[in-house]
């Protein structure tokens, strides 16, 4: 039978826990591990307690040296510290390159508690408030409403059915990027955010076309007085920057060093807001450079719910590389599909503003120095109301450089003076009371894509400011657009019109439910808008497209990404020439498969 021997108890003569260091023997192998401090009322209830070794413990350690109160998770009373509880952890887990991968799994119950973060809270008041939608109630306080309520299903909404094939849905590039490009650049959309620079009010150097006054009327239709929308006959044009011969003639004087038009430097300003994608065209002559557009391209078109979680979707297009691959097409195509809704949205803003205008005197229109220098004599259909300001803004940042920008902004009307037809007349005359008209579109609340928005014709007039918080956060790339349009023009005023369908099934036929007046640079502070942020964007992207030699250039926004990338193309891209030799180079290649 094996005998049993108790092992050498090692008395501690200092009176202290633990065996004491003159008992150690010289080849001890535990002896430089330093001891940590206990007190006797803590309790072995784990072999390993992973929150003592993570957060918990270096919580408890800050609690203790700065004096604050325990958390509710510890498990000592309010006033009462763990002895030693001050001292750094010498046996603390730190994680090395090999354990990075690894992640604790919480397996504890995930059951909301109330008043938690994630549950509700009863206010004073009895009312119930989501607190993840808080933020959404204060922002919506700006407009006079409350958004209790609708402001905690926006913040804290449930995530809805097949929310995780949402994110996998890509969209195809505005432009086709060719082999033979040359990427240059690529900017992330965080830095443009942190771009800053002061311009000053720009100068007037021409002035063409011929504006009408605005119909007032517009301003007190209701839901209860709709007006039907009306398609009308009148041309305006979208010349690009190179084609316009204003800016020709201006070019050839050297007025400045970058020429654009509003709808091009708008985008660029907003770039930071923008979803879809886009692209323009930079041509570099000397030491100008001509910000251009494609035709077709997407500033001829307008966009809507651009910004929403859950933006219309295009069908599902089948894959030219995978021949095998099934795409179910639908019998009847949609009309709540992102080109479909974004034609129907440009269809709307133009007849909007060609209805919000009174042709006929009085009070009489406006025509600026010169006229409108794209209408021909042999053009049938009469004009539409349409002014043309070239303004020049100065972006230098030093006296010694001098770096200048010459936009042609446009105006849609005028506002009638409360004197005399004639005091008005000259105001407009003098960029006084100018007024630029667009139109938010509805199509069906209730369709994929609709963002949330409320019924227009229940709620327009009693929450007229829920309405507009929605529209502000599913078009805000939009509203921004229109409102530095605006502010670039000069306009005083910004009316907006609310267009929706007289059926949701059918895209043909609108109704205008009401109209709202925006100052600009007020609306631009509730959006958000810094001017400064898109003049240093701008700028930044003027100095790069300098640096480079003459060509053209293609500035591209990723269509799925918030990135944009400059390219260098060949001087015949985007021109009918390009076009024939990639049919010639198609031809060649048919014929040596033959």
């Amino acid at each position: 039978m094996a005998s049993f021997e108790l092992p050498p108890i090692k008395d501690n003569p200092d009176g202290g826990w633990g065996p004491s260091p003159s008992n150690f023997p010289p080849d001890f192998k535990f002896k430089d591990i330093p001891y940590a401090p206990f007190s006797k009322a803590d309790k072995l209830g784990r072999y390993a307690d992973w929150n003592d070794l993570t957060g918990d413990n270096r919580q408890s350690a800050a609690n203790a040296a700065g004096g604050a109160r325990p958390t509710g998770t510890g498990r000592r009373r309010e006033g009462q510290q763990t002895f030693g509880s001050g001292i750094a952890n010498a046996f603390a887990v730190f994680q090395v390159e090999d354990e990075a991968s690894f992640s604790l799994v919480d397996n504890r119950s995930s059951a909301p508690r109330r008043g938690g973060a994630g549950g509700f809270g009863r206010t004073r008041g009895g009312s119930r408030t989501a607190g993840a939608g808080n933020r959404g109630g204060q922002r919506g306080g700006r407009f006079g409403f409350q958004t209790g309520r609708g402001g905690g299903q926006r913040g804290g909404g449930r995530r809805g059915w097949r929310d995780w094939e949402k994110n996998t849905r890509t969209r195809e590039s505005s432009v086709t990027i060719s082999s033979s490009w040359h990427m240059l650049e690529e900017i992330e959309f965080h830095r443009l955010g942190k771009l800053r620079l002061e311009v000053d009010e720009p100068d007037d150097l021409e002035s063409c076309g011929k504006i009408f006054p605005y119909d007032k009327t517009y301003d007190r239709i209701t839901t209860k007085t709709e007006r039907p929308l009306q398609p009308l006959d009148r041309i305006k044009y979208n010349t690009t920057t190179s084609d316009d011969p204003v800016i020709q003639q201006l070019a050839s004087k050297d007025i400045a060093t970058v020429y654009t038009t509003d709808v091009i430097l708008s985008v660029l300003m907003c770039a930071p807001r923008s979803v879809y994608p886009w692209d323009i065209v930079i041509v570099r002559d000397g030491n100008k450079l001509f910000f251009d557009k494609r035709d077709g391209g997407p500033f001829d078109t307008v966009t809507v719910n651009e910004n929403a979680t859950d933006p219309p979707q295009d069908p599902p297009v089948p894959n030219p590389n995978n021949p095998n691959e099934k795409v179910v097409q639908p019998e009847t195509p949609s009309i709540n599909t992102t080109s479909s809704l974004s034609l129907e949205a440009t269809y709307i803003n133009q007849n909007f503003g060609f209805q919000a205008v009174i042709e006929t005197p009085p009070p009489p229109p406006v025509e600026f120095e010169k006229p409108n220098p794209f209408y021909g004599p042999d053009e049938a259909e009469p004009l539409a109301s349409c002014g043309y300001r070239y303004r020049v803004f100065d972006m230098s940042v030093s006296e010694e450089e001098d770096v200048k920008i010459l936009v042609r902004t446009e105006v849609d009307a005028y506002i009638p003076g409360q004197g005399s037809a004639q005091n008005g007349q000259g105001s407009a005359q003098n960029g006084q009371g100018l007024a630029t008209i667009r139109a938010l579109n509805e199509f069906d609340s209730r369709a994929q894509g609709a963002g949330g928005a409320p019924d227009w014709r229940s709620k327009l007039d009693s929450q007229r400011g829920a309405v507009v918080a929605t529209e502000m956060k599913n078009n805000n790339c939009k509203l921004s657009k229109w409102t530095v349009q605006s502010v670039l023009a000069g306009a005083e005023v910004l009316k907006i019109g609310y267009v929706s369908r007289a059926n949701p099934r059918d895209n043909t036929r609108h109704v205008i439910l009401s109209t709202a007046s925006m100052r600009p640079m007020d609306f631009a502070g509730q959006l958000n808008i810094s001017l400064a942020n898109g003049w240093g964007i701008v700028r930044t992207v003027t100095d790069l497209c300098m640096k480079m030699p003459e060509g053209k250039y293609v500035l591209v926004k990723d269509p799925n990404r918030p990135v944009i990338r400059l390219y260098s193309v060949p001087m015949t891209a985007f021109t009918g020439e390009d076009e024939e030799d990639a049919e010639g180079d198609e031809e060649v290649h048919h014929e040596s498969d033959n």
